[in-house]
């Protein structure tokens, strides 16, 4: 039986038991700063066990792709050294919600595997929680299993509850009992059952665990039992395809067979047993879901993680010979395996084949360098002995060759040698620390302050009386500031908007009775204390002094218009180009939006015409804009976007602009016609993956399209045509330069070809050798190649050198014949002359080029040659 028939089964098997089959979240858990990645199928249901969330049904089923490579839950070091560790995995799981519970999920538990998978029962066992006599009953005397098959696993971790037979969601919370199925591969492989000294071994293999939410536990530890328990399951699919198909492994099941050849095939290896195999099956699934579900390969995160995966895969690429990108080729082939029950790796095929390719041809520009380095220092290890390799050394490959620390430990391992990881961590504070001292920190980072926080009314209003709290000159704690000197104020209340979410802190002005600040910028000094940068125009300002603080309001304005628009913009980038698009950075001021967002190709020129017309549409509709405070988990309810990796507070501020939804502090129009006009001004790429779009509205956007239109009349009047008329015009001028160009350099190949001719009489004869030195007048870089050939022809046996010289700039070319070569390299005779004139150049031993700076000195330059030539042949 087939994995996807496995699957297929399983899922069918608890429809028909009334379960809503759901479909697999995202590797990415939306809402959950807790994870780093998806580990378990209960993921995306965690808020219904909690009590948060509410669904039409009670029963569940799913099969839910998983990854445990970073975090709490790291399989990665293993994947490729043991039978059953994955980077990638999918999860079989049944959930009821205050629904059936232990008896009913142990029989569906029961019948699936014996009835329809047709297990032999006697090759099963279970374990149950040592005080759990309820399931210990449903299983002996409900289900028939033999008592000596049905194993109590107590407390082994000194306190009460505290097994492997009892789960907790977390120190308080749901939790309960557990009871596991084993699976027996036979006495003639080594390992005792559960709760043995050797069930460690590989015999008895757990195919499947049954949770049992019956608790919920309090601060102090007492258990009160939950009005509605519930049930959580998983099954590996992996480990349950082992099981059927009659392999220990799971590397040895259907799906990884196919993956494992087409690997072979890529790195041309004939060994199906190399564990290198198998760790390109398992890393491919990973980097190809990761990246499928919008992950792209950075420094940190969830990118980081992603990063290491890749580059593990390649340098076991490395491993078995491979020099140049291979790994994205397999990425077909997983689709032929999954993309029918995860059509996102269908849809998205294309950008994670282009995303993981870049990301190898960037490591292969390094790794063999780097390998360099961990081969001669495993090689000294090893002939002194030792068993550790340096940190220092570590850290090198991490910093300059982009080597993680557990790629360099894999390698390590493989030679039975452990990285210092102390000394690599050292380093790694080190770097840190220099990197915060070479820093420019602005100003407010490093002010002390105790004091009352800011209340902000800024949302409301962009006046406001205020009393100064604080005031600090070149970060020092003042009484007062005078005119002239640069500062920072910090107010009990301000309309200032400090800088945060990307969008740039207010400017205006402070002003009391004995002095105006003109405000710059607005800085928090901390989370709800705001500084407000500037410098004081006239007068000073004291502290205690009570003042009329304002914002500036054009600035504000357009800075809202461009905030606003920015929401808008990247939900129609997510409509347009796919979801994958998740924001990677953001700058908002009063005459821009920047905005960074994960996206693998450069954005065509009809997709930035959609994305235009899907955001000025909005703006068209003229639909109030509305921001509600609300608790975050209300928040996630409500379906707004939320930035992966970003920190959120117990409350939130959802703002809806348009048909927008998203988490947001900052300020923003009351209406979408209030933006007036967007226009995208630019895209361009800044890092693997992400792309940058510049885009402006209002005013900016008038004034921006008015200079475009009065550009294209001016060049419309300079072709004397209309407007509509210009693209015409200036391919039929396009058209005349080109036929110039070519009738121009033809008659430079005549001129030169004459002056050539010409040249040949300027030959000196060194003893049957030619030596000429001379200068083409106007001749470009192609003219003196073409007359070099020709003299060469001519020659037969000669060293030559052709300068040119145009507005101060000089162009050389040497030659050398063929027979001359042994004795002569022309690029070392052009560099000699080059030097002479300010520059240097290169190339083979019978034709090279260089360029110069000083013109003045090319005659002294070429009557040197003769000289040179002569004491090379001597």
């Amino acid at each position: 039986m087939k994995s996807k028939e496995i699957r297929q089964q399983f899922l069918d098997f608890f429809a028909s038991k009334g379960h809503q089959v759901v479909a697999s979240s995202s590797l990415v858990p939306h809402g959950d700063p807790t994870l780093l990645f998806t580990n378990a199928g209960m993921n995306q249901f965690k808020d219904v066990f909690l009590g948060f969330d509410k669904r039409p049904y009670t029963r569940a089923a799913s099969s839910q792709k998983c990854v445990r490579a970073g975090g709490k839950h790291n399989d990665l070091e293993n994947v490729g050294y043991t039978a059953r560790h994955h980077t990638f995995f999918e999860m079989l799981g049944n959930f009821s919600f205050g629904d059936y519970f232990k008896r009913d999920a142990i029989a569906y538990a029961w019948e699936l595997l014996t009835e329809v998978y047709k297990l032999p029962k006697e090759k099963l066992l279970v374990t149950v929680y040592a005080e759990d006599d309820e399931a210990y009953d449903i299983w002996t005397k409900e289900m028939g299993v033999p008592a000596d098959k049905v194993i109590r696993i107590g407390d082994n971790k000194g306190a009460r509850y505290a097994s492997d037979n009892f789960w907790m969601m977390g120190d308080t919370g749901p939790c309960g009992p557990c009871t596991e199925i084993f699976y027996d591969h036979g006495a003639h492989i080594w390992g005792g059952p559960p709760g043995s000294p050797e069930e460690d071994g590989d015999r008895f293999i757990e195919i499947w665990n049954n949770v049992f939410m019956q608790f919920n536990r309090d601060e102090q530890g007492v258990m009160h039992p939950l009005p509605k328990p519930s049930v959580d399951t998983g099954m590996g699919l992996e480990r349950i395809s082992a099981v059927l198909q009659g392999v220990h492994a799971n590397y040895e099941i259907d799906l990884f067979q196919a993956l494992i050849k087409a690997a072979a095939r890529e790195t041309k290896t004939t060994d199906l047993e190399s564990p290198s195999l198998k760790v390109l099956a398992d890393h491919i699934r990973a980097c190809s879901f990761l990246i499928a579900d919008g992950v792209i390969p950075g420094n940190e995160g969830r990118g980081y993680v992603l990063r290491r995966i890749i580059r593990r895969a390649i340098r076991h690429g490395y491993k078995l010979g491979v020099r140049a990108a291979f790994f994205y080729k397999l990425v077909p082939d997983l689709v032929i395996e999954m993309g029918e029950a995860y059509p996102e790796l269908v849809s998205n095929k294309t950008r994670v084949m282009d995303t993981l390719k870049q990301e190898e041809d960037r490591f292969f520009e390094t790794i063999e360098n780097g390998m360099a380095i961990l081969e001669t220092e495993l090689a000294d290890i090893a002939a002194k002995g030792g068993k550790t390799f340096n940190g220092e050394t570590a850290f090198k490959l991490h910093d300059t060759y982009g080597f993680p620390l557990d790629l360099t430990a894999d390698v390590c391992r493989e030679r039975d040698v452990t990285v210092d990881a102390a000394a690599f961590d050292a380093a790694m504070a080190r770097q840190k620390d220099q990197a915060r001292a070479a820093g420019k920190f602005k100003m407010s980072a490093n002010l002390e302050y105790d004091g009352a926080a800011t209340q902000f009314h800024g949302y409301e209003k962009l006046e406001s009386d205020a009393l100064v709290l604080a005031l600090y000159k070149d970060g020092a704690a003042v009484d007062s500031l005078s005119e002239g000197e640069v500062g920072v104020v910090v107010l009990d209340n301000t309309p200032f908007y400090a800088e945060s979410g990307g969008q740039v802190g207010d400017s205006g002005e402070l002003r009391a009775s004995d002095g105006i600040f003109s405000v710059e910028d607005t800085q928090k000094v901390q989370a709800s204390v705001f500084g407000h940068h500037g410098v004081v125009t006239t007068g000073k300002i004291s502290k205690g002094d009570s003042l009329k603080a304002r914002v500036n309001t054009r600035a504000r304005a357009a800075t809202m218009r461009n905030h606003s628009a920015t929401h808008l913009m990247h939900k129609a980038l997510r409509e347009v180009l796919g979801g994958h698009v998740q924001q990677k950075g953001s700058l908002v001021d009063s005459e821009k939006t920047r905005f960074d967002f994960v996206h693998t190709a450069p954005l065509t020129d009809d997709e930035i015409r959609q994305v235009e017309a899907l955001v000025n549409a909005e703006i068209l509709a003229n639909e109030a804009t509305q921001a509600r405070v609300m608790g975050i988990e209300d928040a996630q309810k409500t379906g707004a976007m939320m930035l992966f990796g970003e920190k959120y507070g117990d409350e939130v501020r959802v703002l809806d602009i348009g048909s927008s939804r998203e988490l947001c502090g900052g300020t923003h129009v009351s209406r979408t016609g209030d933006i007036g006009l967007f226009k995208i001004t630019g895209e361009s790429g800044v890092a693997a993956g992400v792309r940058r779009v510049e885009a402006t509205t209002g005013e900016n956007a008038l004034k921006l399209m008015q200079q475009q239109q009065a550009l294209l009349g001016q060049i419309a009047a300079e072709l004397k045509a209309p407007a509509s008329e210009v693209p015409a015009k200036l391919g039929q001028l396009m058209d005349n330069v080109k036929t110039l160009e070519k009738e121009l350099a033809r008659l430079k190949s005549k001129l030169a070809s004459s002056q050539g001719d010409d040249l040949v009489n300027q030959a000196v004869d060194l003893g049957g050798i030619k030596v000429l030195a001379a200068t083409l007048d106007g001749a470009d870089a192609n003219t003196l190649r073409e007359t070099m050939d020709k003299l060469k022809d001519k020659l037969k046996s000669a060293a030559i050198v052709l300068a040119s010289a145009n507005d101060g700039k000089v162009s050389l070319a040497a030659g050398v014949t063929p027979d001359l070569i042994a004795k002569l390299k022309a690029g070392e005779l052009v560099n000699f002359v080059a030097g002479q004139v300010g520059g240097k150049g290169g190339g083979k031993p019978d034709m090279a080029m260089a360029g110069g700076t000083d013109a003045s000195q090319l005659p002294q330059a070429l009557s040197s040659v003769e000289g040179w030539v002569k004491a090379k042949l001597n």
